[in-house]
């Protein structure tokens, strides 16, 4: 637990992400479950994080791997019971750890009751409860407004004899939150994990609850403007618009102050909100955590794509703190829905491992929270996988311009015995393991003391130790070098001093600064080292000082 990390836990606290389908499977039908995640939350304990945060297990058709819920109050059979779940946290608050789960509140499956009653007439208890509209005229959808899984924004339903809204899957149809029925619903599905124990909420497109409830059409993207950026792949049509009626609409505020009030009816609970919204992201942020009313913290896509440079880190932490006053960020280099880092920075297969134990040293050093996306520990690759075994429909979809997110969501490797890494006994998992990551597993890793694995364990120690890395100030210092990047964290009496170096090549970086006395710290992994009024640093390398 982090150093200081008694009562705001969310608050510099590290979390990390599992995706049940792929952590463990215990009953040999090739795909993760509960009992699974129970199994190996010694193994996360042991890494040094403070919390977990599990991807939807609520049942599902699994159009969408599980962000369709047709049941917001069960677990799926494939997962497990109720009880599996109850006996996870009971585990996880054994260990220390708190529970984080993805609630999905911008839509449901196709097959949630509610959508079932809500198509069958216009007059219905529930007629209201998700986005209808009529055709227009002459048949056509009732806007411009697109999906981020491709395609029109809406579908026509033949037994209402209305289009219905959908961001997503078709299979995903939008609940109406200017329907306070809706909202009622929703927050009493939330209380129910709440009473089961539960830490924390990763609310899923946060900024999508609600829409323009006049239906009016987006603007076209024009030329000078900030392109949707990680809200969608160039390949997809959605990034020609200008998403200001279709979500991040002013009433989202009124329902995160009653989500917020419902979390604060409890002790010690915490919510993440998920913001895609391109060159927006920041404002939306700020709107969403400002006071204490609404969200406690919120991360964007800004560290999800390609640049890992030290000016875009400086501008994108800069910016944040700039423009959100009094709220938090929880940051990260991966998730369940990109391309995993270490594929995404290195510019060589020689690179990942020095790439990947640069990665986290910076990360576990910047101001705010962290996620770590299973496997990331390991410096897991992106997988490649044939088209023949995607299963993600936005892959399928796109392909093969653009891959989807099946290469980021393979089975954790436990072992290095093929098939399948000590992840299942199934003849064929869900996903199949990438041979490369056979030696890069738990198994080969762990008794080694110079490992990526290791290194992780390491610096999230080193990161516990010092309570300027809890939730002190950070401080960019000007370097003549852009692959250099060097700031400073500060809280009470204790300054710490961190240089790090981009490049593969060694760099010899002088320090333009009075820093007094230079107590340098043993930075895990990291062999820089002071020499006369300036910091020598292997490449990929960092340094650390107390000053």
């Amino acid at each position: 637990m982090t150093v200081g990390n008694t009562g705001n836990w969310w608050r510099g606290g590290v979390i990390y992400q599992i995706y049940p389908r792929s952590f463990q499977d215990t009953t040999g039908d090739g795909i993760g479950d509960l009992p699974g995640i129970t199994r190996r939350l010694t193994y996360v304990a042991e890494l040094g994080v403070d919390a977990i945060w599990l991807s939807p297990f609520f049942k599902s058709p699994m159009a969408d791997m599980g962000y369709d819920v047709s049941d917001y109050l069960d677990v799926d059979p494939m997962f497990g019971t109720l009880d599996d779940f109850r006996a996870l946290v009971g585990e996880a608050h054994r260990l220390g750890l708190k529970v984080i789960i993805d609630q999905v509140l911008s839509h449901t499956s196709d097959q949630h009751p509610w959508f079932s009653e809500s198509r069958s007439s216009k007059d219905n208890a529930r007629a209201d409860w998700y986005v209808w509209a009529d055709a227009k005229p002459d048949g056509t959808a009732p806007n411009n407004w697109m999906s981020i899984f491709g395609g029109p924004g809406w579908e026509w339903d033949g037994t209402r004899k209305q289009y219905y809204m959908h961001n997503f899957l078709t299979s995903q149809p939008d609940l109406n939150f200017h329907c306070k029925a809706v909202q009622d619903a929703l927050l009493e599905t939330v209380r129910f994990w709440l009473d089961l124990g539960v830490d924390g909420f990763r609310l899923d497109t946060v900024n999508y609850y609600f829409c323009d409830d006049k239906l009016r059409d987006n603007p076209p993207m024009l030329g000078d403007d900030d392109a949707a950026g990680l809200d969608a792949p160039d390949v997809n049509p959605y990034g020609f618009q200008k998403h200001i009626y279709d979500k991040t609409r002013p009433e989202n505020i009124g329902f995160l102050k009653r989500f917020r009030a419902l979390l604060d009816e409890y002790d010690d609970r915490a919510s993440v909100g998920e913001v895609g919204d391109g060159a927006r992201s920041l404002k939306t942020v700020a709107d969403y955590t400002a006071g204490n009313d609404k969200l406690h913290m919120c991360y964007t896509f800004d560290f999800l794509g390609p640049d890992f440079s030290p000016g875009h880190i400086r501008k994108c932490v800069e910016n944040y703190f700039a423009t959100v006053s009094d709220g938090w960020v929880c940051w990260a280099f991966s998730n369940h829905d990109v391309d995993r880092h270490v594929s995404r920075f290195a510019k060589t297969e020689a690179e990942r491992e020095p790439v990947a134990r640069l990665a986290i040293s910076v990360l576990a050093t910047l101001k705010g929270s962290i996620c770590l996306y299973q496997g990331e520990e390991l410096g897991l690759p992106q997988a490649e996988l044939a088209f023949e075994d995607l299963r993600d429909p936005y892959g399928i979809r796109f392909w093969p311009s653009y891959k989807g997110r099946d290469g980021c969501r393979t089975p954790m490797p436990w072992s290095n015995v093929p098939p399948n890494a000590g992840f299942s006994t199934a003849e064929k998992p869900w996903l199949p393991v990438p041979e490369a990551h056979l030696a890069l597993s738990v198994f080969e890793q762990a008794p080694l003391p110079d490992t990526v694995y290791n290194h992780y364990r390491a610096t999230l120690a080193f990161r516990g130790e010092h309570d300027a890395l809890f939730d002190g100030e950070i401080a960019f210092l000007d370097s003549d070098n852009d692959d250099v990047l060097m700031f400073t964290r500060s809280k009470g009496n204790e300054t710490l001093l961190f240089v790090f170096n981009f490049a593969a090549i060694p760099q010899s970086v002088p320090l333009h600064m009075a820093v007094g006395h230079v107590d340098t710290l043993d930075f895990p992994g990291m062999t820089a080292v002071l020499n006369g009024a300036g910091v020598e640093l292997g490449g990929f390398d960092g340094f650390c000082a107390r000053i």
